[in-house]
């Protein structure tokens, strides 16, 4: 399962209105090589599954995965940091042995 915070769903709320995007879109988020630490998560709207995608659906909103980067973000949470240091957003990853400072980067 993937989880999203309620401070991530309000944001996404916020975004899908200021887009016009509507509401048979979903977040689709995945991992690939990069980054400081070695993996960089990639997320943005998507209205198209794929047939080996992994979906959730939490507190309302659905995510979509590929099979391989869902083996990174198993119980995982979406997480919305605002405000004058906030790091937009980012996961709560438990599978991530360590994370670099901005939160788009991680290694398992």
């Amino acid at each position: 399962m993937i989880f999203i915070a309620d401070t991530a769903k309000e944001k996404i709320e916020q975004l899908r209105k200021e887009a016009g995007i509507g509401e048979n879109h979903f977040i689709r988020v995945s991992v690939t090589s990069g980054g400081c630490s070695g993996l960089s998560y990639n997320m943005d709207f998507d209205d198209e599954t794929k047939p080996n995608d992994q979906v959730f659906e939490d507190k309302g909103e659905k995510i979509v995965t590929d099979l391989k980067s869902f083996l990174y973000l198993f119980n995982s949470t979406l997480e919305f940091s605002g405000g004058l240091q906030g790091k937009g957003f980012y996961f709560n990853n438990p599978n991530a042995s360590r994370t670099c400072g901005c939160g788009e980067s991680f290694a398992v």
